[in-house]
C-alpha cells in the first residue's frame, strides 16, 4: 500500500512545485500562511498596518480522484489585535465528490471565495518571547462552483476560534470551528463542525537572527464531522454524519520578509457512510511575503 501512495505523492509535489514556479515568474511576489501552522487553527496577527500576500498550492486525493488548486490571499492588519483576508482560488482540478473540509484557518480547500475577520481578543506576554494568546474568526464565502457532491452549493458562513502559546523554543494551539452552508433551490449541503491541536518545536540551530534562516517543524491534526445533506428540507440519511481525523508533519522556514510553509495530512480514522470516499492524503505548499 505505501509503494503505491508514496509515488503519487511525489509526482504531486513535483506538480504542484511546478505550478508554484510558473505562477512566482508571472507575479514575482508570494507568501506562507504566516508565523504559525499550516492546518490547524493558530493565534497570530500583523501588525497594525502590516500586508501579508500569500499564494499556496493545494492537493486532496481520495481513491478515486485528484484535486488541484491554487489560493491567493490577502490580509491587512487594521490594528495589531484585529485582521481582515480575503482569499480567491485557482481551480486546475475538481473533485467530482469533494469532501466538506477546510484548507487551513485562512483558506477553505474548495472553490469558494472567503472574506474573514480576526480578532485577537486576549494576549499575555511573560518572561523572554514567550505568551499566551486567544483569537476568534469569522467569515463569509461564496461558492465557485453550482455542485459539490451531488448536492446545489449556497453561501456559507464560518466561526472559529484558538487558543495557544507560543515561546522561542516550543509553540502549541488548539481550537474549533463550524462552517454552516446556506439552502440554495431547495438543497443544503450539510455543516461541519471540527478542531485542531498543533505542536511546534523550533531547534536551537535556528535561533539567531536575520540573515540567518528561521525553521519551526509541527506536528498538526484536524477532526471534521460534516453534518447531513437536505433535500427540500428533509434530511438525506444517505449522507449521515461522518468522522474523519488527520494527522500529518509541516514545516515552516523564515528568512527576512519572506517565508515557505509545506505539509502533509494522512487520514488515520475515516468512519465515513457508505459510499463516501476515502482520502488518501493532502498536501500544500504556501510562499509569503510581508510588506
Amino acid at each position: 500500500m505505501i509503494c503505491k501512495i508514496f509515488p503519487k505523492i511525489s509526482l504531486n509535489i513535483s506538480y504542484l512545485l511546478l505550478i508554484l514556479l510558473l505562477l512566482l515568474a508571472v507575479t514575482g511576489t508570494a507568501m506562507a500562511q504566516g508565523h504559525g501552522p499550516l492546518y490547524g487553527l493558530q493565534t497570530p496577527t500583523l501588525a497594525k498596518g502590516g500586508v501579508d500576500l500569500n499564494v499556496a498550492s493545494m492537493s486532496l486525493s481520495t481513491e478515486d480522484e485528484t484535486s488541484y488548486m491554487l489560493r491567493y490571499l490577502f490580509s491587512y492588519g487594521i490594528t495589531e489585535d484585529l485582521q481582515i483576508n480575503l482569499t480567491t482560488p485557482t481551480m486546475i482540478e475538481r473533485l467530482r465528490d469533494a469532501p466538506r473540509t477546510r484548507g487551513n484557518s485562512n483558506m477553505p480547500a474548495n472553490g469558494d471565495i472567503e472574506a474573514s475577520l480576526w480578532y485577537r481578543f486576549f494576549s499575555n506576554a511573560f518572561g523572554v518571547g514567550k505568551r499566551f494568546e486567544s483569537t476568534a474568526i469569522v467569515g463569509v464565502s461564496a461558492p465557485t462552483d453550482d455542485v459539490r457532491g451531488q448536492v446545489n452549493v449556497g453561501n456559507s458562513v464560518h466561526a472559529a476560534i484558538s487558543t495557544g502559546y507560543a515561546s522561542r523554543t516550543w509553540y502549541g494551539w488548539i481550537g474549533g470551528g463550524y462552517q454552516y452552508y446556506f439552502e440554495k433551490d431547495g438543497e443544503q449541503l450539510g455543516d461541519l463542525p471540527y478542531a485542531s491541536a498543533v505542536v511546534g518545536y523550533r531547534p536551537n540551530i535556528f535561533m539567531g537572527d536575520y540573515p540567518k534562516p528561521d525553521w519551526r517543524i509541527f506536528i498538526e491534526s484536524l477532526a471534521e464531522f460534516p453534518g447531513n445533506n437536505k433535500f427540500n428540507g428533509q434530511l438525506d440519511l444517505s449522507d449521515s454524519r461522518s468522522t474523519k481525523v488527520l494527522v500529518g508533519p509541516s514545516f515552516l522556514g523564515l528568512y527576512g520578509a519572506w517565508g515557505i510553509s509545506f505539509g502533509a495530512m494522512f487520514p488515520v480514522v475515516q468512519d465515513l457512510t457508505p459510499g463516501a470516499a476515502k482520502e488518501r492524503y493532502r498536501l500544500a505548499i504556501n510562499l509569503s511575503y510581508w510588506l
